[in-house]
């Protein structure tokens, strides 16, 4: 890209933009204003960055977060002054707590028109707290080469604190004089002799996603005391790693190796390559609620990678157990809400080296097979019960989604019941089926955002979500002609907040109706005629699994399933209730 030398302004923003090329960049989501008017005009003018512009600033951080789960590299998102980085907020937080590389670059007016209503002027420095892994104010744009120099390292320091230690966001804070638009300055003509490009930049390419090198060998003396236990599991929780099949290898070797039974959560991809872990159980939930038989299969030894998974029973049952915990994960965060005994082991599981693989002991055998037993007595239950229930129950969903989306099809699974529901229901799989999630912070902000970031420019993708999540976020719909792709969307319309249902309030109405399950009341296919979206109500289940394989190659599809919440809370009980009384007992 040539840089820019019309004037101050536009050749700051072009050393910017080339930098972080360079480094790598290839996606931009510009949200419109005056004050970033230099860098939406260096963003939007490079050949080789994508720059996608999007209206709504929280919308726009979201789908930038979706994109930057899908690259697993930095995605840049630029706003004007004022209130509009407020709005990217919500998704600085998820970054955070999800892992997730963002560049956040808020434009901003110079020292001299703030603290004096200048307008559009709000204290920015430090706008995101302590959430962002680095943040910076950059100096005033200059026409010199030494500020040229310290412009280009900035970017470079801010590009490498998003992705290390730790993947996360970074912060720039810019300000910008007049002109903001590209109207010439004769002498930033002269800077054109000094600055020779090809030498500026020689030292900057794209590097490798970084990767965890441990420097001492894995303790001997932890593989022993692993090796040498009868009743040990391992806990495998949410989880997008960059390579999923090598990371669901890790751990099923692990397994295998040590004959403990792994309990993978829904959003583990384990549940998505089941042929690769034969010692998978998913119906942990549902045997942990016979009581008599958690006590049985209470273990010796856990060995937890990354996050504890969703569920309540487990995490009830591990507080109960105060069995000595192994957490895995190459953070140094700190992964037990339960507080219980823990010792953190800081490395991808990826890198614990091979284990012998020894002959199981009488024990050890008993133990796995009551897990093994249990989970193939559940699963079938669940098998032949879904498959027999005829009304639309929420938590038949994800069971035919997981058995019936084509191989690797990305699914972003909103929060709130969707994801419990997959946590429950979600069936093994070798589909390779790719789950995306915003479990970092758990809300519903920018569900339909994130999706549409995750689509873009991927294989055919799903968004499962309930109508709350989907309403929440409706500006998102603004970014339909900006997707290149296909998003085919799953609602689930039970009329409110369905996760309420599961709650003590849910039995004091007055107010729970009204102030907790929160129905709208949306005529959805009024709402996708509004934004020239292709609308479905699905009408039974056979109809749904037509439209769910082949997916569409493009554009954006809204398939309605009505559901209702309160029956659907009374089957879940019932189920359950039975699960423990005539399956387990």
């Amino acid at each position: 890209m040539p840089l820019d030398f019309r004037n101050t302004n536009t050749l700051w923003s072009s050393i910017l933009v080339e930098t972080l090329h360079r480094l790598g960049l290839t996606t931009a989501i510009l949200c419109p204003g005056s004050r970033s008017t230099p860098l939406t005009v260096a963003f939007a003018q490079h050949p080789e960055i994508e720059a996608i512009p999007i209206l709504d600033e929280r919308s726009a951080a979201f789908f930038a977060l979706g994109v930057a789960k899908r690259l697993g590299l930095p995605v840049v998102v630029v706003c004007t002054s004022g209130t509009a980085g407020a709005n990217f907020f919500p998704a600085v937080i998820e970054a955070r707590y999800s892992r997730v590389p963002l560049i956040v670059l808020t434009a901003d007016r110079p020292p001299e028109l703030r603290d004096c209503h200048a307008g559009q002027a709000i204290a920015q420095l430090k706008l995101y707290g302590d959430y962002p892994n680095w943040q910076a104010e950059l100096a005033l744009p200059e026409a010199k080469m030494e500020m040229l120099c310290y412009l280009r390292q900035t970017l470079v320091q801010a590009w490498t604190r998003s992705r290390v230690p730790t993947p996360g966001v970074v912060h720039l804070n810019i300000p910008f004089r007049d002109p903001l638009a590209p109207i010439p300055q004769l002498e930033i003509a002269s800077l054109k002799s000094q600055l020779h490009p090809q030498d500026f930049f020689a030292h900057i390419s794209h590097s490798p996603f970084p990767t965890f090198t441990h420097q001492k060998p894995f303790p001997s003396s932890i593989v022993r005391i692993w090796q040498q236990c009868d009743r040990g599991i391992i806990i495998a929780g949410s989880a997008q790693p960059p390579h999923p099949e090598i990371y669901c290898r890790a751990i099923a070797n692990l397994s295998q190796s040590l004959g403990f039974p792994v309990l993978a959560e829904g959003l583990s991809p384990l549940r998505n390559y089941s042929a690769i872990a034969p010692h998978l159980i998913s119906t942990y939930d549902s045997i942990l609620r016979d009581l008599t038989l958690a006590q049985k299969l209470a273990p010796d030894i856990i060995i937890q990678i990354g996050e504890l998974p969703i569920s309540k029973q487990l995490r009830t049952w591990l507080s109960n157990t105060q069995t000595h915990r192994w957490v895995i994960d190459p953070t140094p965060e700190n992964f037990d809400p339960l507080h219980g005994k823990t010792t953190h082991l800081q490395l991808p599981v990826e890198q614990i080296p091979p284990l012998l693989k020894g002959w199981l002991g009488e024990e050890q055998a008993r133990y796995l097979k009551q897990w093994l037993d249990a989970e193939t007595q559940i699963r079938e239950y669940f098998d032949r019960t879904l498959a027999q229930t005829n009304i639309f129950f929420e938590g038949k969903i994800p069971w035919l989604l997981s058995q019936h989306l084509p191989p690797k099809t990305p699914l972003f699974i909103a929060n709130s019941m969707p994801v419990r529901d997959v946590e429950y229901f979600w069936k093994p799989n070798n589909q390779h089926i790719q789950p995306f999630f915003n479990r970092g912070a758990n809300g519903i902000d920018g569900t339909l955002s994130t999706a549409f970031g995750i689509a873009h420019r991927n294989q055919s993708s799903v968004l499962l979500t309930g109508d709350l999540a989907l309403l929440h976020d409706t500006n998102g719909f603004l970014q339909r002609n900006k997707l290149i792709g296909s998003l085919t969307i799953v609602l689930i319309n039970n009329q409110g907040g369905g996760i309420f249902e599961m709650l003590p309030i849910s039995q004091f109405d007055p107010p729970f109706e009204e102030f907790f399950a929160t129905p709208q009341n949306i005529d959805f296919s009024k709402l996708c005629l509004t934004y020239d979206i292709e609308y479905k109500l699905i009408e039974s289940w056979h109809h749904f699994q037509q439209l769910i394989n082949p997916l569409p190659k493009q554009g954006i599809c809204l398939l309605e399933l009505k559901t209702n919440r309160k029956s659907d809370v009374q089957w879940r009980k019932e189920t359950f209730a039975k699960i423990s009384q005539d399956y387990l007992s």
